[in-house]
């Protein structure tokens, strides 16, 4: 599978999904979608708390999964961006991590696999998201006392290790570690990962996505695109990215610092242009593409998708787009060829 991977990627732009949470929005789902068969009787509120609805909804996520892959996917991710059991402890829901990261992993796989078989010559794949965690492990949370941390390096070890162990575990195809905010957390995560992969005898390929938060240019625990860099590619990643926070037209310029000093593939996954006074997206799909052809036009990526405010729509745009121009060369694949 990684050998595939590699293989397409230098041969096509592979294509990510867009969002799970835009998608989920449209079913306007109520509390007992949140608990049904599984959490009836929880005294936490769950609604708003997406990664359940792979035990209560499986329905919604394989719809949302197969609209994607019907606009032009080649990679879906796992509905488990908090699965983790930091994120989960906000419901006092930490027993229930390993069975959402399972659950998510095989309804991925069912509806990837039924794609793959209908048309082989466009494989389908499925990357475990993990996300970055509410906690930061760089930052205190408390102004008075600059000192203080609400989370140690351990402890986002053994949270992320669970998570990428059931992830792997249940068949994933390439590990996500995505949104990235605090380049600490991220380093948590990838010798998690790594830990993880070892305990289990099986590689899997690593993608990290990190998020540039505003016009600084800098990740919200202060770093340059170019230091996050630096800092995250002492193991062998077959991408390093950008998502979140920014639309494509703004991201575009952090992206051309990736593409000047990364030798693996580069990802791309920004939002739907930035939110509105209401928190929501406006920028339709053609106006999104506008800005994505510039990123193929100039040779800065090798998977393309969206974030926060993409639908199928918009990432059939960007398939379309995508079919005129070559990937980025990776230089670290290059070199093994």
């Amino acid at each position: 599978m990684n050998q595939k991977l590699k293989t397409l990627m230098l041969e096509r732009v592979l294509i990510l999904d867009g969002a799970m949470g835009t998608m989920i929005q449209r079913h306007n789902l109520c509390e007992d979608d949140f608990r049904k068969g599984f959490f009836e009787n929880h005294p936490t509120p769950l609604k708003g708390n997406n990664d359940l609805l792979s035990l209560t909804r499986p329905d919604v996520i394989e719809s949302v999964h197969a609209e994607f892959l019907a606009a032009g996917a080649d990679i879906i991710e796992t509905n488990t961006f908090s699965a983790t059991t930091i994120a989960q402890a906000d419901y006092n829901l930490e027993s229930a991590v390993r069975d959402l990261n399972i659950h998510s992993v095989k309804i991925a796989k069912k509806i990837a696999d039924e794609f793959t078989a209908k048309n082989p010559d466009k494989p389908r794949f499925v990357a475990g998201s993990i996300g970055p965690t509410n906690r930061t492990a760089s930052l205190s949370p408390d102004v008075n006392d600059p000192g203080y941390r609400a989370i140690t390096f351990d402890q986002l070890v053994d949270a992320y290790q669970t998570q990428a162990t059931a992830l792997i575990e249940a068949g994933v195809d390439i590990l996500l570690i995505e949104t990235i905010f605090d380049t600490l957390n991220a380093k948590a995560a990838l010798f998690a990962c790594q830990n993880a992969m070892e305990n289990l005898k099986q590689e899997v390929p690593l993608m990290i996505s990190g998020t540039i938060t505003d016009a600084s240019g800098r990740t919200l625990s202060g770093q340059t695109t170019e230091a996050f860099l630096i800092s995250l590619t002492h193991l062998p990643l077959l991408t390093i990215g950008l998502n979140c926070a920014l639309g494509a037209a703004e991201l575009q310029q952090y992206l051309e610092i990736l593409n000047k000093y990364a030798k693996c593939g580069i990802s791309a996954y920004p939002n739907a242009g930035l939110p509105n006074e209401f928190g929501e997206y406006d920028q339709d799909a053609k106006q999104m593409g506008v800005h994505i052809e510039n990123y193929l036009k100039n040779d800065l990526v090798n998977i393309l998708g969206g974030c926060c405010g993409t639908t199928p729509e918009h990432i059939k745009e960007m398939a379309r787009i995508a079919q005129g121009y070559k990937p980025r060369s990776i230089p670290q694949f290059q070199e093994k060829k």
